[in-house]
């Protein structure tokens, strides 16, 4: 049951875990190497699930706005403009990382549990090494790094799918690029950028203090990765409402 006292107590137990994890690195070419070694394992890893759900996301949401919104009595470029609003605003921000969380969470935090309960990370603390930051850091700024490129990658493949539905007959290429472009907002396309910087931190912070604070065996790795997965998309969802109303 989770109670005010152990809520609290994770609470301070994470800002713990951050504040060794944000701290300077003894070795600076070690942690690049992990760096880059993190951005190609939860990034460049992630683009293919990105793009296929991107594709055929942007093609639904083209297809319900069609169907079921758009009257003789709106504009015909009403289909791509919502279109590209909500691609923009939500989906390829804050869904998209809904979805990356249970793939990177999982990932991440099955990782550094299994490191735990084998000792490994004992290892790297007995012999001076700061296993915070030398494990955990790469990660945290190697998914805000890659972020925003997949988010970048979602809106593209989302706009794709939805110039996809012409070839059904349901929608017409010059109709969706004048809603494209109609009235297009810059800031609205960075708004993007920035929520998924932050939420990139979310789902990485708190899956590897999951992972990193482990007790016990398997059966506790696979909780943690559970609980990464379930917090990390709660604190989303949080963070997407008080940045909405931040950044709007």
């Amino acid at each position: 049951m989770i109670t005010l006292k152990g809520s609290l107590t994770e609470i301070g137990q994470y800002i713990q875990l951050m504040g060794r994890v944000l701290s300077i690195p003894d070795r600076w070419r070690m942690f690049f190497r992990q760096y880059v070694t993190e951005m190609y394992q939860l990034g460049y890893n992630s683009i293919g699930i990105v793009l296929i759900i991107s594709f055929f996301i942007g093609a639904v949401i083209c297809l319900q706005i069609k169907l079921n919104i758009q009257s003789p009595w709106m504009p015909q470029m009403v289909v791509g403009y919502t279109t590209r609003e909500i691609m923009l605003l939500e989906f390829s921000s804050s869904i998209m990382c809904l979805i990356l969380s249970g793939k990177v969470g999982s990932n991440i935090a099955s990782e550094l549990g299994t490191m735990r309960i084998t000792q490994q990370i004992d290892a790297l603390d007995i012999m001076g090494v700061n296993s915070a930051n030398y494990l955990i850091l790469p990660k945290i700024l190697g998914l805000m790094t890659i972020m925003p490129i997949l988010v970048t990658f979602s809106v593209a493949t989302g706009i794709l799918g939805a110039y996809s539905t012409s070839l059904l007959g349901i929608t017409t290429v010059p109709e969706l690029t004048e809603g494209f472009r109609y009235e297009f907002n810059q800031w609205f396309f960075w708004c993007g950028m920035l929520k998924a910087i932050v939420y990139a931190f979310i789902i990485t912070s708190v899956s590897a203090y999951k992972g990193y604070s482990v007790k016990g065996g398997s059966v506790e790795v696979g909780k943690s990765s559970t609980d990464a997965v379930v917090l990390s998309s709660i604190l989303v969802l949080f963070a997407d409402i008080f940045l909405t109303q931040i950044l709007k």
